[in-house]
């Protein structure tokens, strides 16, 4: 019973030292908070989990996946849809307005993909926080070029071979 005392004694001690510990008159410091956060995800108190939002990862998927086919950066991709630059984004952004948004546009999108790619693309959860953090980053989007883009999407931004069997997917390596 004692030992348990001093547990929740030394728990609650660290609990009132970690706000201390912590104050940092850095600007820099809610910056690298923010941006470990970002890059592992974390878990709500209510169970909910916000995957990470990993803007280079993001960068790969968004060629990888056919994104690029429709939609550009820097001048490089489609023009089907809307271009995305990161300098038109007004933060702070919030991820699933933008998620909302595609929602709003998945017929007319899921169409394209099925015409362009003979399949809808897939995406899971953390793919998708990757890809908007890449449309909302000015300085991942200045590392983007051509050289970021598949062969066979390439192909198939340019009416490639018109094979349309299920959409390709290219291997990311995080």
């Amino acid at each position: 019973m004692s030992i348990r005392i001093l547990a929740l004694g030394v728990g609650f001690a660290a609990l009132l030292a970690a706000p201390a510990a912590f104050a940092t008159n850095d600007e820099n410091h809610d910056a690298q908070i923010s941006d470990q956060m970002s890059r592992s995800g974390f878990i709500l108190e209510n169970g909910l989990a916000v995957p990470a939002f990993d803007a280079e990862r993001g960068r790969k998927l968004f060629a990888s996946k056919g994104c690029v086919i429709c939609h550009s950066i820097n001048g490089i991709g489609g023009e089907d849809a809307p271009e995305f630059n990161a300098d038109w984004m007004q933060p702070p952004m919030n991820a699933f307005d933008f998620a909302a948004n595609m929602w709003r546009g998945a017929g007319a999108m899921i169409a394209m993909q099925d015409e362009e790619l003979g399949g809808q693309i897939e995406l899971d959860g953390s793919e998708l926080a990757a890809i908007i953090a890449f449309i909302h980053s000015k300085d991942e989007q200045e590392k983007f070029s051509q050289a970021d883009i598949p062969h066979e999407i390439e192909e198939k931004m340019h009416g490639g071979d018109g094979d349309h069997g299920d959409a390709p997917e290219v291997e990311v390596h995080e």
